[in-house]
C-alpha cells in the first residue's frame, strides 16, 4: 500500500481564502506542527509556475514533519516537485493514465460520489478515495451532500482508504462515525481557525475517536 490508513486520518487541503495576516507556508507549517497526517495543497487561480513555485516550499515543509504531499488536479506539477502523489476529480483523468507515467511509488487519490464511481477508482490503481461532499461543500456551491448510507457502502465496497469529505466541522464530524471511513479531510475547519496548531491536535484526538482508533 502506497499510503496507510493511519496516513489519511486528518487530511488538511488548502484554501487561499483563508490566509488573512499569515502566508500559507505559515499556516501549513502550524498545521504539520499540529499533527495533520496529509496536507493536499490547492490552488485554482494561480499560473502554473507560480505553482510550482509555492509547491516546492510546501514540500519542503512537509518532507521535515515527514508527511505525505499530494497536489490537488495538477499531475504535472506533482511530477516536477517529487509531491508524493496528486488528487484527481472526476474530470481529471483516470488513476490508470496517471499511474502509466508516474510509477508504482506514486499515490493516487480519485473523488468519488457514488459507489460505481468508487469502484472503477480502484478498479483503475486509485490509492484512496476522497468520498463527498458529506455535508455539502464551502468550496464547491453545486455540491449535494452525501447520504450517510452511500458513504457507509462505500467504505463497505472498496478495500483502499477512504477520506470523507465535504462540509465537515468539529460540530458535525462525530456524525461520521460508524461509517467505516479511515479519515476526514477539512479545509476551513483547519484553515479557517485562530490557532490551528492547537486546533489540529484537539481534530487529531476527536478524529481517532470517530473512526476507532
Amino acid at each position: 500500500m502506497r499510503i496507510s490508513r493511519e496516513q489519511m486520518l486528518l487530511y488538511a487541503v488548502t484554501d487561499r481564502s483563508w490566509t488573512g495576516k499569515r502566508t500559507l507556508e505559515e499556516q501549513v507549517e502550524a498545521a504539520l506542527k499540529g499533527g495533520i497526517t496529509c496536507l493536499q495543497l490547492r490552488e485554482k487561480n494561480m499560473g502554473e509556475e507560480a505553482f510550482m513555485e509555492e509547491a516546492l516550499r510546501i514540500k519542503h515543509l512537509c518532507d521535515q514533519y515527514q508527511v505525505p504531499l499530494i497536489i490537488n488536479d495538477h499531475f504535472e506539477i506533482a511530477m516536477r516537485c517529487k509531491a508524493a502523489g496528486v488528487h484527481l476529480g472526476q474530470e481529471d483523468g483516470s488513476a490508470w493514465e496517471v499511474r502509466k507515467q508516474a510509477g508504482e511509488h506514486f499515490i493516487i487519490g480519485v473523488s468519488a460520489h457514488n459507489i460505481e464511481e468508487a469502484l472503477l477508482a480502484q478498479k483503475q490503481g486509485a490509492d484512496y478515495l476522497g468520498v463527498g461532499a458529506v455535508f455539502g461543500s464551502a468550496t464547491k456551491k453545486d455540491a449535494k451532500p452525501l447520504d450517510r448510507k452511500v458513504l457507509r457502502d462505500i467504505t463497505d465496497a472498496v478495500t483502499i482508504p477512504v477520506v470523507a469529505i465535504g462540509g465537515i466541522t468539529r460540530e458535525n464530524m462525530k456524525e461520521l462515525s460508524d461509517t467505516g471511513i479511515d479519515g476526514v479531510a477539512l479545509v476551513s475547519a483547519i484553515f479557517g481557525a485562530q490557532d490551528i496548531e492547537t486546533e489540529c491536535r484537539e481534530l487529531v484526538a476527536e478524529t481517532k475517536q470517530i473512526v476507532g482508533r
